[in-house]
């Protein structure tokens, strides 16, 4: 039997409830996307100390709380470069493909999955992922250009569904899924014609 070595709580935050994660391990913790209402993130993770704050990306929805957590925790803020330049948010540390950050006994590994966002990301760990607006049960997350959905597309197929099926996910907004219940949805989905012009708000069916 596989044993979870991190404790994960959910948050959802704000005006659009957008999840907040806190991971939770041997007395220390990580904060990933700080989205909102600062005084309930830090109430989660009160006793613990806090080794750093990482976001799936920059979005405003998933960062209003985070100069206000930086300050409180003096937590370093790790960002992927390419969300750094794009919205103009300085990190103390980049996170790139295949980068591992330690909390505890475990370890999250992460994944550069753009299209969302250039610099969006997903964080695995245990048997499970943290994959912000990357993949949602539904679909991919939104895309502002069909360059950009088809990039997504491209890295879901390589990367995030490349992940056993039992993997579960959670997304920036709402409930998840695993792996294995959306693979055929997306498989099905990408096996048919797209207009040139596709983007945007995109279902699997």
């Amino acid at each position: 039997m596989i044993r979870d070595t991190l404790h994960l709580i959910t948050l959802p935050l704000g005006e659009w409830n957008t999840n907040c994660y806190l991971l939770v391990a041997g007395g220390e913790s990580i904060i990933i996307d700080p989205a909102a209402e600062e005084e309930r993130i830090l109430a989660g993770v009160e006793g613990t100390a806090v080794k750093t704050i990482l976001l799936t990306h920059a979005h405003r929805d998933h960062v209003l709380a985070l100069d206000k957590v930086r300050r409180a925790t003096g937590a370093p803020l790790g960002i992927h470069p390419s969300d750094s330049a794009a919205f103009e948010i300085v990190g103390d540390f980049e996170i790139i493909d295949g980068d591992v950050v330690p909390l505890g006994e475990g370890q999250l590994i992460v994944a550069h999955t753009p299209g969302h966002t250039p610099g969006s990301v997903c964080f695995r760990f245990d048997r499970r992922a943290i994959v912000g607006d990357t993949l949602f049960p539904g679909g991919p997350g939104h895309s502002t250009t069909p360059r950009a959905l088809a990039q997504l597309l491209s890295t879901l197929r390589e990367k995030v569904f490349a992940w056993p099926d039992e993997t579960a996910f959670y997304p920036g907004h709402g409930a998840g899924s695993t792996i294995g219940a959306v693979r055929p949805a997306f498989e099905t989905f990408m096996t048919r014609p797209r207009p040139a012009h596709f983007c945007g708000h995109v279902e699997w069916v």
